[in-house]
């Protein structure tokens, strides 16, 4: 099972809004055949794997890190492949969140006689497709912010300038990051302030996130601006297509869940301090990966959010899940608390 964890995770780039998914065929405790879901409405993990040994896979074990489907999507229902080719057991690290799933394929494998064993590794692959799986309970995608600041936890001078605070490894890192989500979102203000271009400049990777820009003020229409290049899709969230919150601005709630009914998993906060406050007060911040540079920007930069807390009883705390070094940067992973 940790094999085709492995091989899940090389279809990262290619799978979209599916899960990323491994299988491994075993028979006497060899393995015969692997496979993982490439590419988004090609075939699945299992249908690559059943593929290498023509579907002839009589008394044979398959591991696969979540639970085959059972309905007919782009591709036809895997459960019953591994009928047809004769699998004798199914062990399956997670079952599938999707409600057209949902154990459905687990009980089709079962009413075919097929031994079915669930849990293995299943902490493994429920992070490997935490996003696919937030969207299919919730309605939301994952989101992770990312935010690059001095030590003193500045991000920009007060004039506006910010390039650069940290160094070329955490850039780099950073389109990795961009090329890990299906769609990076910004707000009006760093679009009018930086003009930028918010795309994956990889020459490795070949993956364009949608571009989204939260506008409150409805600013944004020169068509002029970097944002609407031909290298990426752009998506604008202004008052004539989103719900206004009491407050009086836009529902980012609303804007999360218009992004999750296009079969967006995952989307990458890259913003200023005003919307990145206002997402972590409305509680829609999943992770913070937070790049630190050894650098102090002073008391009149601007700081990394505008959140108003009054009184220590009120402060947020974080968890964090990991500390490392990217170049002269430490990068900081963590979650709200």
């Amino acid at each position: 099972m940790s094999l085709a964890l492995k091989l899940a995770h090389k279809g990262q780039y290619g799978v979209r809004s599916n899960p990323m998914v491994g299988c491994i065929i075993t028979k006497n405790n060899d393995i015969i055949a692997q496979g993982y879901h490439q590419n988004f409405g090609e075939p699945h993990a299992e249908i690559n794997a059943l593929t290498q040994i023509n579907h002839q896979a009589n008394d044979t074990t398959l591991y696969v890190t979540l639970e085959p489907c059972a309905h007919q999507g782009k591709t036809p229902p895997c459960a019953q492949a591994l009928i047809n080719a004769g699998v004798k057991k199914v062990i399956i690290a997670s079952l599938d969140p999707n409600p057209l799933v949902g154990g459905k394929g687990v009980t089709m494998l079962e009413n075919a006689g097929i031994e079915v064993v669930i849990g293995l590794l299943e902490n493994e692959a429920k992070q490997l497709n935490r996003a696919f799986i937030k969207r299919m309970k919730t309605g939301l995608p994952f989101v992770t912010c990312k935010i690059a600041m001095s030590l003193d936890g500045k991000t920009a001078m007060a004039s506006g300038e910010s390039k650069w605070i940290t160094g070329e490894s955490a850039r780099l890192d950073v389109q990795k990051l961009r090329a890990n989500n299906q769609a990076i979102m910004t707000g009006s203000g760093t679009i009018l302030a930086d003009n930028p271009l918010m795309t994956v400049r990889l020459d490795n990777i070949d993956n364009t996130p949608l571009r989204v820009v939260v506008d409150g003020k409805n600013q944004i229409t020169n068509a002029r601006l970097n944002i609407f290049s031909e290298d990426a899709n752009t998506q604008v969230f202004n008052s004539e297509n989103t719900k206004i919150n009491d407050t009086g601005k836009l529902d980012l709630n609303d804007i999360l869940s218009q992004l999750a009914a296009q079969d967006i998993n995952s989307v990458l906060l890259e913003a200023g301090p005003s919307l990145i406050g206002a997402m972590v007060t409305a509680r829609l911040i999943d992770e913070f990966i937070i790049y630190t540079a050894p650098i102090l920007m002073g008391s009149d930069a601007n700081s990394m959010m505008n959140l108003s807390i009054q009184k220590m009883n009120n402060k947020l705390e974080l968890n964090i899940q990991d500390i490392r070094m990217v170049g002269e940067d430490i990068k900081i992973t963590a979650t709200l608390k």
